[in-house]
């Protein structure tokens, strides 16, 4: 998510990183493997999973989440390469064995489940660090494997967006992954333009349709792309019009075909552009338009900010900054089927 470029210099993802890293010391329970039939029980709401970091931004306990805002999934922030082609939490934090680990346990031990994403802004990428599409298919596998997973994420941004050999080798590597994961949902997660994808995401989405990749969601973050105070779900809606026309053009699916492989990935508050709100009016907006196409997804950055800035706590990485209950946002989420 594009936050990071503005919020989280080296220092700051470094402290994080290693607070996070003391409290994974503690012993943790063995991950729980679920059988299919009550993996599946929640499957409905997997399209509803916001995005949770909890490396920093003061992340809140998932089960209190739940509880107040009655979601049952979440998007957990981010899988990075450790410097070679090898995924870990950050980047620098292990799969198993430590806090996002128990993390996940708890999750499902509350009847939910989680879909980890891979990417984001800032930080090493795999589809950068890996050689080879099967390489990084590996990598995801190891992720899939180490959580007996139902879906993922592969948020593409920065350099790894903007790379034709790494969005060919994304592209190449999720197909690998379909063909040995029968059943795995894949979102592939993207900034936007106005009007629709830049000319990295049509070429991401052109570099699918010709590999014959089945993804099946692709993603818009619609934010940071200066719409300023103007109604922001009208902007959104715009740009996934413009997604729906590249994925008809590419793929050859008929508008219902089309609405069914795009998602929203919106942000809640003031966003890193100045001027620019999301409310939470637009959220509400946003779920009709959702509910009404059947989105493949209709999620948001990020679970920290969705609650009021407070005690002189300006952090965009840990508070909205605008006048709002907590979990307001989550809670218009929560509420999404297709």
């Amino acid at each position: 998510m594009k936050i990071l470029v503005s919020a989280v210099t080296a220092a700051c993802l470094a402290t994080g990183v290693a607070s996070v890293a003391q409290a994974s010391t503690r012993p943790v329970p063995s991950p729980q493997v679920h059988s299919p039939q009550v993996r599946a029980a929640d499957a409905a709401a997997m399209p509803a999973a916001p995005y949770l970091y909890l490396g920093w931004g003061n992340p809140q306990k998932p089960a209190d989440v739940m509880k107040a805002a009655g979601n049952k999934w979440f998007t957990l922030a981010f899988i990075l390469s450790d410097g070679g082609c090898n995924p870990k939490w950050d980047g620098s934090r292990a799969l198993t064995g430590g806090s996002d680990q128990s993390a996940i346990n708890s999750i499902r031990a509350d009847g939910g489940d989680v879909i980890p994403s891979f990417g984001g802004w800032s930080g090493n990428k795999l589809g950068e660090k890996c050689g080879s599409a099967s390489a990084l298919a590996g990598a995801y596998q190891k992720v899939i494997d180490a959580y007996q997973l139902k879906a993922i994420d592969i948020d593409i941004e920065d350099t790894e967006f903007h790379s034709s050999t790494a969005r060919q080798r994304v592209v190449s590597a999720l197909k690998i992954v379909k063909s040995k994961n029968p059943g795995i949902t894949t979102y592939i997660t993207m900034g936007t333009d106005q009007g629709g994808p830049d000319a990295s995401g049509v070429d991401l989405i052109k570099k699918g349709a010709a590999a014959g990749l089945a993804n099946d969601g692709w993603v818009l973050m619609p934010f940071d792309f200066g719409g300023g105070s103007t109604d922001m779900a009208t902007l959104t809606k715009k740009a996934e019009e413009g997604l729906k026309g590249r994925l008809k053009s590419a793929y050859g699916y008929t508008d219902d075909e089309a609405y069914r492989h795009m998602g929203i990935s919106s942000m809640n508050g003031k966003t890193d552009d100045s001027g620019e709100t999301v409310r939470l009016s637009d959220f509400k907006t946003l779920l009709s338009y959702a509910q009404q196409h059947h989105l493949a997804r209709f999620t948001f950055w990020a679970v920290n900010r969705d609650r009021a800035c407070g005690g002189g706590n300006t952090d965009g990485d840990t508070c909205s900054g605008i006048s709002q209950s907590a979990y307001d946002f989550t809670k218009v989420i929560a509420q999404y089927r297709r």
